[in-house]
């Protein structure tokens, strides 16, 4: 796949990089002018996880990639070629994901008739601190997007990490840890446990259950709630929950809440549990409609995150980049967050991805040889 980026090969000349930003989700790759690091085409393709995707797999989504962004006339102009994987590090030479990463991206330059010249592997995360401006050497990164990380970086590698863990054991302030929150507020509201929140009926209709198990604040205007008497007035005998979220009663019968529960539970364990980072905006939402327990979650994740960078033991003013969608111009955690580090004497600074900074990390290796 490629975009209006991509030039003829004609309207361009001189040496070319290449920079891979390989993720969980997509790999991305973009030709670059060795000298200024104009950028000249792109391409993308499937997973590029080092350690998840099968090196088939893998070799064939990075040829697809740097096929798409290098045209076949310019490929012998190519003089080094940087990667940022998921699964990877440049840490050690010998890690697992280093290992797969360095395989599967030489096979497919082989196959594409790329010089290998200088293949340099680097984690996604180094690639993405790269692509701060200046390219810093040294630093603090933080990702929050499906999962969430800290580390500190000396030397363009990765010295120290914080969390990371995976939804099983960590990733604490992620996507994934937000939606999991949501589904848990809105299932002890329906046990009684917790207090009212909007979360309930948004996460139920994130997961297709029926309206009419549905928080009755939840239910179209005029349409009776289960159980009620033919004129539309609920029965007495039925429990209802404390208050609603809006400050008014909230009328959602013990019969329905049971029903509600019957239906999101098989619904959430039929997804593999990393979906659950799919449910983050509606808490975004929510809390900007006011909801408290919305609003907590979100607070929440920002101390988490927050923890995670003073476990790195910051210095005010230093590099502290930041990526994912929670940390975004429009993400849910960037101004919580940016308060409670300010007192650090620390700014977030936001890169999109890698690919800037895999072309950094690229160009600083061609300009170390004689070309």
């Amino acid at each position: 796949m490629s975009n209006d980026l991509n030039q003829s090969p004609g309207s361009f000349g001189g040496p070319l990089v290449v920079g891979l930003d390989a993720g969980g989700t997509r790999t991305r790759a973009v030709l670059a002018a060795a000298g200024d690091g104009r950028l000249v085409g792109e391409g993308a393709s499937g997973p590029g996880n080092a350690l998840t995707v099968p090196m088939p797999q893998l070799t064939e989504h990075l040829a697809e990639a740097v096929a798409a962004a290098v045209p076949e006339a310019a490929r012998g102009r190519v003089r080094s070629v940087a990667g940022g994987f998921a699964g990877a590090t440049a840490a050690s030479p010998d890690d697992p994901g280093h290992l797969h990463a360095r395989a599967a991206l030489t096979e497919a330059l082989r196959r594409l008739g790329i010089p290998a010249g200088p293949v340099d592997i680097r984690s996604d995360i180094e690639a993405a601190f790269a692509s701060a401006p200046g390219t810093p050497p040294d630093g603090l990164a933080l990702v929050a997007g499906t999962g969430a990380v800290a580390v500190r970086i000396t030397g363009r590698r990765t010295t120290t990490t914080v969390d990371g863990d995976g939804w099983l054991l960590g990733d604490d302030g992620s996507g994934f840890w937000i939606g999991r929150s949501a589904v848990r507020a809105a299932l002890r509201m329906a046990d009684g446990r917790g207090p009212a929140t909007a979360l309930a009926g948004a996460v139920g209709r994130a997961f297709g259950l029926p309206q009419s198990v549905l928080p009755e604040d939840d239910l179209p205007d005029g349409a009776p709630p289960e159980g009620a008497a033919p004129d539309g007035v609920p029965a007495r005998d039925e429990p209802r929950v404390g208050r609603g979220y809006d400050g008014g009663a909230l009328n959602w019968p013990r019969s329905r809440r049971e029903a509600y529960r019957m239906r999101l539970l098989p619904a959430v364990m039929a997804d593999p549990p990393i979906r659950l980072a799919r449910l983050a905006p509606l808490v975004a939402e929510a809390a900007r409609s006011e909801d408290p327990v919305a609003a907590a979650i979100l607070d929440e994740a920002a101390q988490q995150l927050e923890a995670a960078v003073r476990a790195l033991d910051p210095r005010p003013r230093e590099p502290l980049v930041v990526t994912g969608g929670l940390l975004g111009p429009d993400g849910p955690l960037t101004a919580p967050l940016a308060g409670r580090l300010a007192p650090l004497g620390l700014t977030l600074d936001w890169v999109a991805d890698g690919c800037r900074g895999a072309v950094a990390l690229a160009r600083l290796a061609h300009n170390g040889r004689d070309t």
